[in-house]
């Protein structure tokens, strides 16, 4: 497989051999299952103790002349505590049990997160398999809803001589490179619509590009995601072909790992 090599201006400069890992089949089936074993899960149950801090432990007797016993009261022998006593009468409500004010949960979570599993081998064909998706145009049309077709052929590659690139440089290669898809490369952040405002997720925003460069390359710009070849997740990734543009230099380390 062969890609186009673009230049700082985004011009074409040559072609260059996409490294083995791009030929993979794409395989959604497992992507999806990688990707949901990948989940962050935050572990929720309630405090150990929760509902059993009361005086109330046990249940409480129906024998006769029993200190504090049930017998003749006509009431059940669910866990009690005491409000107040007058000499040997007392005034009970019920704690600790589920169906008392203030109990314990039934059957709370018991603080799981993570429960899925993967295996390696299966989590590493995922993964080339989503680097593969990324080179394909009926992934990436099918993703976005506005592209009929793509003015550039995908993957994108570019020289690695960016580090002395300003983000103004940047800008104007990605216009000439993406053309009139230039604004699903940029990030939009925008306010929500709605009672999302008050509950702690007033923006909303694309995805944007995917930016991968080489571990040792220092490369910045705001508006778009840049991330070294080695920190590349599924997640990244998902939903399948999104527009990415990588380096040589992380061409050259995706192409070496094993």
């Amino acid at each position: 497989m062969k890609a186009t090599l673009y230049s700082i201006d985004g011009k074409k400069k040559s072609e260059v051999n996409m490294p083995k890992i791009f030929d993979t089949e794409v395989r959604e089936d497992i992507i999806k299952k990688c990707f949901e074993t990948m989940k962050f899960w935050q572990p929720y149950s309630p405090e150990l103790y929760a509902g059993r801090k009361h005086s109330a432990s046990g249940t409480i007797s129906h024998k006769r002349h029993d200190w504090k016993g049930h017998y003749g009261k006509g009431i059940s022998r669910v866990p009690r505590k005491t409000m107040w006593r007058r000499g040997t009468q007392f005034f009970w409500i019920g704690a600790e049990i589920s169906s008392a004010r203030g109990g314990r949960r039934a059957h709370g979570p018991k603080g799981i997160g993570q429960e899925k599993k993967i295996n390696k081998k299966e989590l590493e064909f995922a993964m080339n398999s989503a680097l593969a998706a990324t080179g394909k145009e009926k992934f990436v049309t099918k993703r976005y809803e506005r592209i009929d077709k793509l003015e550039v052929k995908v993957p994108v590659i570019i020289e690695s001589n960016l580090e002395k690139a300003k983000t103004k440089d940047m800008l104007n290669m990605f216009k000439a490179i993406f053309g009139n898809n230039l604004e699903l490369v940029l990030k939009k952040k925008q306010v929500r619509a709605g009672k999302g405002k008050l509950r702690g997720r007033k923006y909303k925003s694309n995805a944007g590009l995917l930016f991968v460069k080489g571990n040792n390359e220092n490369i910045n710009m705001k508006g778009i995601e840049i991330k070294n070849s080695s920190e590349v997740q599924i997640s990244d990734l998902y939903p399948l072909g999104r527009l990415t543009v990588y380096t040589e230099k992380a061409l050259e380390e995706i192409g070496g790992k094993k």
